[in-house]
């Protein structure tokens, strides 16, 4: 881990999409200071920097001299050559998902930032989402036997120039390899192009080596958007939906009468015992899961804490989702 740092000033590169809302986060954030951002449209720096006041440098290196950590949001195309100009100068880096195109790209990073000892974080979001968040808090022993999800999005432009599973699946994976403490077994994949030259729908069933069976489907060619987990495991059935921040959970238990408040009226029986469905909804706590983010990194530029997902979580799910494509690929 890098050592620790009073300033926390950070810097933005890229304010696209993503990167705006990184950089009105740092404006906000209590202790961090914003040491301006770079973008390489000018057009685009010229009207960010009218809309927030803050100023924009004039190159790459500037943004990285005035920094002690940065904030990555360019294209995916760019994340090894901005990260290792960044890692290069000793800093800190939060780079956006996924970490790398390529596989040998995220090892020369993750293998850059142990040599340099800064911090390299990946913007895996879903990770803070609320409705993860409050299966952690409800501390449910998780040893999924199943999971299945679905994570559709209406087509835009932004994204496109990776593969659906680049752009969306990669969400889930992340989040599966985070569930299940378990090396993957084997991978089977399928996907199409719709409307670009690349795989915009795509499915993959990967069975992990204690048994789970993991199914999971990404399109960014639908009507309407939907982010869904759901999970199965002996005696619990869990619900996650991403949009709403919503978790739900059924559960078989044992009871010695029947319970009016249960789901299922009916009596379950299963070795003589007696058992019943009941339904339960965590209470869930609004999050600014993006602001989150930020407050855990700069935790772990002072050394408080360590990165919600490390390089190397970032390295597993780019390794995975490189895995998926390779197989839609050969389909193809």
């Amino acid at each position: 881990m890098s050592n620790p740092i009073s300033s926390k000033v950070i810097g933005i590169i890229g304010v696209g999409h993503l990167g705006k809302k990184h950089l009105v986060n740092v404006l906000n954030h209590p202790t961090a200071t914003c040491a301006g951002f770079f973008d390489i449209n000018n057009s685009i720096s010229k009207k960010v920097a009218k809309n927030t006041g803050v100023c924009a440098t004039q190159s790459l290196d500037e943004i990285i001299e005035k920094s002690d950590a940065l904030i990555i949001a360019v294209p995916t195309s760019e994340h090894f050559s901005v990260g290792k100009a960044c890692l290069g100068a000793g800093k800190d880096i939060f780079i956006e998902k996924p970490l790398c195109l390529t596989l040998e790209e995220a090892d020369e990073l993750v293998k850059q930032a142990k040599k340099q000892n800064v911090i390299l974080q990946v913007g895996h979001v879903e990770r803070l989402n609320p409705a993860v968040l409050t299966l952690r808090r409800e501390k449910i022993p998780l040893e999924p036997d199943y999971i299945e999800t679905h994570r559709l999005a209406p087509y835009r432009v932004r994204g496109t120039e990776v593969p659906v599973v680049l752009d969306l699946m990669i969400h889930d994976l992340d989040i599966i390899l985070s569930l299940v403490n378990s090396p993957v077994k084997s991978v089977a994949a399928t996907g199409v192009s719709i409307m670009t030259s690349s795989v915009d729908i795509a499915n993959a069933r990967i069975r992990f080596k204690n048994g789970c069976v993991a199914n999971i489907t990404s399109s960014r060619v639908a009507k309407d958007y939907v982010r869904k987990l759901r999970l199965f495991e002996r005696d619990i059935y869990i619900t996650i939906d991403f949009l709403q921040g919503l978790t739900e959970v059924y559960k078989v238990l044992d009871a010695d009468v029947e319970d009016p408040e249960a789901l299922l009226s009916a009596p379950l029986e299963r070795n003589g015992n007696h058992r019943q469905i009941v339904y339960e909804k965590p209470k869930q706590e609004k999050v600014n899961a993006l602001q989150m983010e930020l407050t855990n990194f700069v935790e772990a530029i002072e050394g408080k804490s360590e990165p919600i997902v490390s390089g190397e979580d970032g390295r597993e799910a780019l390794r995975l989702a490189l895995l998926i494509q390779e197989k839609i690929e050969k389909d193809l």
